[in-house]
């Protein structure tokens, strides 16, 4: 059972599946992290970016979000771009690059099967989101990668999912003065077949920048 006050918990266990299944990844691949993976980033985040899932050969192997895999590529080079880095470029746990004003974190904490976890995991994994968005500054901008984050933020604050459609570069106004602002995702598919383009990617941060500046 997850705590109510937890944002995260390095030994969960509370979904079988993603359990059994990182038990055999780190018998697969001894030298990955293949655990949960912890939200990376400043404590006192503005903006706050959450993804679906690790990747296996990504954030399941290095142990940050986006780090080690193709979509990291594009989204730290953007983050540098607008302020949110002090390195266009995420290497390992240890490289020194550290966020500004800014975490990332995931819908679901651990690595799933073929990265599509099922609903009843989203659905546990959603007291951790929830805690995290509890805890942010009043007035912060949640970024949405893709719509199953979307999705999970909107649950995770006891929202009606019809009243907040997903939809690129869409700001949400939310309770308590939050704000969510949806982007395609920035997986390989998406990029390789131009439903996401470094522009439109940019342009969706550049508007998170000035979102953040009002706070």
């Amino acid at each position: 059972m997850i705590s109510v006050s937890s944002t995260f918990d390095p030994d969960c266990r509370a979904c079988p599946r993603l359990a059994g299944f990182l038990d055999q990844v780190k018998t697969d691949y001894p030298g990955y992290h293949a655990r949960p993976v912890e939200p990376f980033g400043a404590a006192d985040a503005r903006l706050l970016i959450v993804g679906l899932a690790p990747g296996m050969h990504g954030a399941n192997a290095t142990g940050r979000p986006f780090t080690g895999d193709y979509a990291g590529i594009l989204l730290y080079e953007t983050l540098y771009e607008y302020g949110f880095s002090t390195s266009p470029q995420s290497l390992s746990r240890d490289d020194g690059l550290e966020l500004i004003g800014c975490r990332i974190t995931n819908a679901v904490k651990c690595l799933p099967p073929q990265n599509k976890p099922v609903g009843a995991e989203i659905n546990t994994c959603n007291a951790y989101l929830s805690n995290e968005l509890a805890a942010l500054p009043e007035g912060a901008l949640v970024l949405a990668l893709g719509s199953i984050a979307h999705n999970a933020v909107v649950k995770a604050l006891g929202l009606r999912q019809r009243a907040f459609p997903f939809s690129h570069n869409r700001l949400h106004e939310l309770n308590d003065g939050l704000r969510l602002l949806d982007s395609y995702h920035c997986s390989r598919y998406n990029t390789q077949t131009r439903r996401l383009t470094p522009e439109m990617f940019h342009a969706v941060f550049a508007r998170a920048r000035e979102l953040v500046e009002d706070i």
